[in-house]
């Protein structure tokens, strides 16, 4: 085939800043003429990178999503497409910004607006992936067997990613970050409620009015940057330690290098924090950071990108192709924010039936509000090799199970990682003409994971961007 170009965008709405990127991605059929099509995104080009703004807020708890909107169309204007244009990519909202009142309805808000098919994501784990990925760390782990840390720190949050052979191993994410103290005339301007909890056992904590070089100030930072360090060398154990945010951290192999991206870094590897110009701690912790002891320990790799690793890796990174030999029914697409329940069926063939009721009777407890019921996507993992008569007794399972309730507003979708989307689609329509189903494969998920999917693209193919929706609290 030839080869095929779609948009997408990027948005990074966080605790200092806001950015935004434009990317084209061109997709290309790379299996032999007489080999099963398989389209892959062959180049990744960015076509326009936003300024680095500071993120509008109307009062410490509300997001300013007026003056959000104006600067990404804005953007779409500097970049001469158009939202309709946007196939894919995503908007994170990341940080403390994710803490704030209106979170949850900036982004979708947002997401609605801003793009034909933009999905709208938070989570502080997904977002150190993306960061991993647009910083260059995941594909500098493919060509090496050491475990590489990605840590993105930006004004309110650090975000680990830890990669091994392009693999995420681990995550985890601490309460670090340029603007937890902030300063305003030379005096403390504002503490950030994990700093505070983090002084609870001080005598004599900092408090606001106290002088920006104040001692307790460089105290602060040094718990943040030893905890930072206590955290990468495994000694991290305290579920309650007052700046974990979520999980301790669940990689089981040592860290051998680390890699830092976020508006930080820019200060750590190019000595320039021109882009930032904010009255906080941001500048003396990243000199913290290279002067640690334990820290040094590590071998230091240098990022591709730093400032705009999460803005970038959100536009180029999060997007994935579907199998050319797929059973969609158009008329559905798109479809966002679909939970994933996994089915595996590692377990013998007679045993289906129980597997299949199973998953779906826990995606109706997980998913369901009140009475009302909610799509979900079955995942079938671990599939062993299905013969016809596999296949449609697979199908007829599904059908009586989904079959029932399914409607446009509840279609039949079934994801799998192996080549058996199409016989199983076409399959599950020839039992039972009417229902609605969407069935892909070459995408792998897992239970807790949600998914968008894009329009059907010309190539007969679908974007889909897998995802955790997940707005964190203070």
């Amino acid at each position: 085939m030839k080869t095929e170009k779609i948009y997408s965008a990027g948005i990074d709405i966080g605790t200092s800043t806001t950015k935004m990127v434009v990317s084209s991605l061109l997709l290309k059929n790379v299996a032999g003429l007489t080999h099963v099509p398989r389209i892959e995104i062959i180049e990744k080009t960015i076509l326009h990178q936003s300024p680095i703004i500071r993120t509008p807020f109307i009062n410490k708890e509300v997001i300013d999503m007026e003056k959000i909107e104006q600067f990404i169309f804005q953007q779409y204007e500097l970049a001469g497409i158009a939202p309709a244009d946007i196939a894919t990519g995503a908007i994170i909202i990341t940080g403390e910004s994710a803490t704030k009142q209106n979170a949850s309805e900036v982004i979708h808000a947002i997401a609605n607006t801003a793009g034909h098919f933009l999905v709208a994501t938070a989570g502080p784990d997904l977002e150190g992936i993306i960061a991993a990925k647009g910083a260059g760390t995941l594909q500098q782990s493919k060509n090496t067997a050491k475990v590489i840390a990605n840590i993105d720190i930006g004004g309110g949050t650090a975000n680990i990613a830890v990669m091994q052979f392009g693999e995420v191993i681990g995550t985890c994410t601490l309460h670090i970050g340029g603007r937890l103290i902030e300063f305003h005339h030379g005096v403390v301007q504002s503490i950030s409620s994990p700093i505070r909890k983090l002084m609870d056992i001080w005598p004599d904590p900092l408090s606001v009015g106290d002088a920006a070089e104040d001692k307790r100030v460089i105290r602060c930072m040094e718990e943040m940057v030893d905890t930072l360090a206590m955290t990468l060398s495994g000694q991290l154990t305290d579920e309650r330690h007052p700046l974990l945010l979520g999980h301790l951290p669940n990689w089981d192999k040592p860290i051998d290098a680390i890699m830092f991206s976020g508006g930080v870094a820019a200060c750590l590897y190019e000595n320039d924090c021109s882009e930032r110009q904010y009255d906080d701690i941001g500048e003396k912790l990243a000199k913290m950071l290279l002067q640690h002891e334990q820290l040094q320990s590590f071998l230091w790799l240098k990022p591709q990108e730093t400032s705009r690793a999460t803005v970038t890796g959100a536009c180029t990174q999060t997007t994935e192709i579907s199998g050319a030999t797929i059973q969609v029914n158009a008329d559905v697409l798109p479809l966002k924010n679909v939970p994933v329940i996994t089915c595996h069926m590692d377990s013998p063939l007679e045993e289906v039936e129980h597997v299949v009721k199973t998953a779906v009777e826990r995606a109706d407890t997980l998913f369901s509000i009140q009475e009302n019921r909610s799509p979900f996507a079955l995942y079938f993992s671990h599939l062993p090799y299905l013969s016809f008569q596999d296949v449609h007794r697979l199908c007829e399972v599904i059908l009586q199970q989904l079959a029932a309730r399914s409607s446009k507003e509840m279609p039949i979708i079934i994801v799998m990682q192996s080549d058996y989307a199409k016989v199983i689609g076409q399959t599950i329509q020839a039992l039972h003409r009417t229902v609605p189903i969407i069935c892909i494969d070459q995408i792998k998920v897992e239970t807790g994971d949600y998914i968008d999917i894009g329009e059907v693209l010309p190539s007969g193919v679908v974007p889909v961007v897998v995802k955790t929706l997940a707005f964190h609290s203070k």
